[in-house]
């Protein structure tokens, strides 16, 4: 059983934690809490005023390293940690990646170096930047992020983010709850991947109009998954989701369907919520507790 207005705790334990347990969240002190973003091409952080969901300082920006093994990418996170260090205090900090998390591991690897599969990373983001870390897949918090402040905000039912780019992302919320790492761009559809002939990258390649590819790929990945999950809403994120007037209305689905509103800021604000959400209630009882956003107990 989980709070309803909780969506999160990342999968260590207060007794595996580099920091003492504070008496204070750091929403309750009034800090902002950093999120980081780490993408293919980019690595973004920015400290979050989490009462509006806006950023509280400019973003800061890295290159990814071409050699993105998960040492080197940790060395360029302590960069942007040391960007806002003065901001945050000792608060935690909330890390995406575009991979599927459990028990803080990273299980798989999207355009960033394939030693990231079976590797722990949450450790090794904590031993090298000395705090608390929680470590999602960047399409949950994208997701969280949408619930919470953006076009989905305080919706009470079933909610599906898809993030339409080189390939699909996906995030489910119930009730303000994360269910994580769904991975429903990898579902088979008529033989494919799916993400392999509905993404905007596919689009794209294909030189599709926005009509074809809704009409010719995107009902038939939408209505599949409506058949398999029944959403109540759904999101749609990614870039080309600023063209969505294009392509949403011409889709004929049950359930209501929408544009994202936090675009690229999303991954950095559901990180930072995910964060905070862990500080708030890592000390209760399991039963208190909120759902692990990458599968810990």
């Amino acid at each position: 059983m989980t709070d309803e207005g909780s969506a999160a705790t990342p999968s260590t334990t207060p007794s595996e934690s580099p920091s003492e347990t504070p008496s204070q969240s750091p929403s309750e002190s009034g800090r902002p809490v950093l999120g980081i973003d780490i993408g293919g091409s980019g690595i973004k952080g920015a400290p979050v005023d989490l009462a509006t969901g806006e950023l509280a300082a400019e973003r800061v920006r890295f290159e990814t390293p071409a050699e993105s093994t998960p040492e080197k990418i940790a060395k360029v996170v302590l960069q942007v940690v040391n960007e806002f260090a003065d901001q945050i205090g000792d608060g935690p900090v909330g890390i995406t990646i575009p991979a599927v998390v459990t028990h803080g591991v990273t299980r798989s690897a999207a355009n960033i170096d394939k030693s990231w599969i079976d590797h722990p990373a949450e450790k090794t983001f904590e031993d090298v930047i000395g705090r608390d870390v929680v470590l999602v897949n960047d399409a949950d918090a994208a997701g969280v992020a949408e619930v919470k402040y953006g076009a989905a905000k305080d919706h009470p039912g079933l909610v599906l983010l898809t993030t339409l780019g080189t390939g699909i992302g996906s995030a489910l919320i119930h009730h303000g709850v994360l269910v994580p790492n769904t991975e429903f761009g990898h579902i088979e559809i008529d033989g494919h991947d799916a993400e392999k002939r509905a993404s905007a990258k596919y689009k794209e390649e294909k030189g599709l109009s926005y009509k074809e590819w809704a009409h010719k790929s995107l009902q038939r990945y939408y209505e599949t998954i409506e058949a398999l999950i029944w959403p109540d809403l759904i999101v749609v994120g990614g870039g080309v989701s600023r063209k969505a007037d294009k392509f949403l209305p011409l889709l004929k689905l049950n359930a209501e369907i929408i544009p994202a509103k936090l675009q690229n800021q999303a991954g950095i604000v559901g990180a930072a919520w995910l964060a905070n959400d862990y500080a708030t209630h890592r000390s209760e009882p399991l039963i208190h507790a909120a759902v692990d956003p990458n599968g810990g107990d």
